[in-house]
């Protein structure tokens, strides 16, 4: 149960309506993944780059609707992590999912910062290599994001509307230059059905490449993390998330088609900034600094979002009682989760510093978030049998069945997924461990009871 401390604490401001909300999921999924790993994924699967984008949405599009029948269920900030601890009553598990789902956030933050500073480096011709002049522009940027966090989720999401707007716009514009080049007789839109995957089979082959595209679909998740934010999250969810999951799966498949119509695979993988070829290649006089700064935006919009998400979660998490009271601190004048804004962007200086590659962290983000995702099919199922005392929305109850295996295909090696994946999300899960244990320590201290009671999870969060 919660302690005299957090009950206390202000309450959460309720800024987000449909607008903001839509906004808000579509500036998240429209991020690093398609601006950093367009090339990636090239080089695993061809010139059907589009495919594994498809594949991974419609996975992602069967998990949203569990998503979207727990949201509206139980609007709470914790998120997955209220929903296993509903359907289970493990602590530990709930805490590791709660530790996944705040690294897999991190992570993502970490992956658009060292993306922001590479496309920094090119855009103002500044020879970096891969050294510490990186990792500085990226530990500036990752404390500017801090800064904007810590002033509030209004100015948060108000810039987030901005940066959205910038990143959707510079898709539009590789959308309208493959159409443009395409309309003159440039290009060649039969790459679009050229398959090289090496040594592994075409449906391998997709399925590997699955695995890395998935870290541009992880909007929804993030969304849910921030319902308590939201007016009328129960009305509001289903309508807004899977408008923006379809606006985004669009986009997605269109980008993806013009650039491998205007760039070859073999040249569209070399390099940080495949978007920036396909604009060069299809509009030459285009000017290419100013695309290069729009993909600055893109990432540093995703970075913003996760980073909103990380800290959420923390606070979620922590008035709960699954981590130490300290980190459900409230800014008695911003209105902000200070101490869990503080550690989370620690965490990602550390990520920034010591990690580094784009692809490695992308991956690491989906297996950690596939893993969660397939817990959560099954919890969407488990929780059928409670019932609350308002109407939600309710899924078809195949499709978590087929969302839970799918996830959780996608998150074994069977998929093709690389080793060092593993190995930095083990890393994470040994940190989460540790933590898990101080946290019981400290709640032996303060008195706080460490198995919680899942009823204490069901209630709508606090409205202003």
């Amino acid at each position: 149960m919660a302690t005299t401390e957090q009950q206390t604490q202000p309450e959460l401001e309720r800024v987000m309506g449909p607008g903001l909300l839509l906004l808000f999921i579509v500036g998240d999924v429209l991020g690093t993944g398609i601006y950093a790993l367009t090339g990636q994924v090239a080089a695993q699967v061809g010139g059907i780059v589009w495919a594994p984008f498809l594949v991974a949405f419609l996975v992602a599009l069967v998990t949203a609707f569990s998503y979207l029948e727990l949201v509206t269920k139980y609007p709470r900030a914790a998120g997955a992590a209220l929903y296993t601890h509903k359907a289970f009553g493990v602590h530990f598990l709930t805490f590791l999912v709660a530790f996944a789902v705040m690294s897999s956030g991190i992570t993502s933050a970490s992956t658009a910062a060292r993306a922001f500073s590479s496309n920094a480096a090119a855009v103002f011709g500044l020879d970096l290599g891969e050294g510490i002049g990186i990792t500085l522009i990226g530990l500036g940027f990752m404390g500017l994001v801090a800064v904007v966090n810590l002033r509030g989720v209004g100015e948060s999401v108000k810039a987030n509307v901005v940066l959205t707007c910038v990143e959707l716009t510079g898709l539009l514009v590789v959308i309208g230059v493959g159409a443009w080049a395409l309309g003159l007789g440039e290009g060649d839109l039969s790459r679009v059905t050229e398959v090289d995957t090496g040594d592994q089979s075409l449906l391998g082959g997709v399925i590997a490449a699955t695995g890395l595209a998935f870290f541009a679909m992880v909007g929804f998740e993030d969304s849910v993390n921030m319902a308590e934010e939201c007016k009328e999250p129960r009305r509001i969810f289903p309508r807004v998330l899977l408008t923006g999951l379809a606006v985004t799966g669009v986009i997605y498949v269109l980008v993806s088609i013009s650039a491998i119509s205007l760039v070859p695979a073999d040249r569209l993988s070399q390099g940080d900034t495949p978007l920036l070829q396909v604009v060069q290649a299809g509009a030459p006089g285009f000017p290419l600094g100013l695309f290069g700064v729009i993909t600055m935006f893109a990432v540093a919009n995703s970075a913003l979002i996760n980073m909103l998400m990380a800290s959420r979660l923390v606070y979620g998490m922590s008035r709960e009682g699954v981590l130490p009271p300290l980190l459900g601190r409230v800014g008695p004048r911003r209105r902000t989760p200070v101490t869990a804004i503080l550690f989370t962007t620690a965490l990602a200086f550390g990520l920034i510093t010591f990690v580094g590659a784009v692809p490695d962290l992308g991956g690491t983000t989906a297996l950690l978030l596939l893993v969660v995702f397939a817990v959560v099919n099954v919890a969407v199922l488990v929780l059928r049998r409670d019932r609350v005392d308002a109407d939600h929305f309710r899924t078809p109850a195949l499709l978590p069945v087929v969302g839970a295996l799918a996830c959780a295909y996608l998150a074994t090696p069977f998929a093709g997924r690389p080793v060092v994946q593993y190995q930095i999300a083990g890393v994470l899960l040994a940190v989460g461990v540790a933590l898990w244990a101080v946290t019981v320590l400290v709640n032996r201290r303060t008195g706080t009871t460490t198995r919680l009671d899942p009823e204490a999870l069901s209630g709508d969060g606090p409205v202003n």
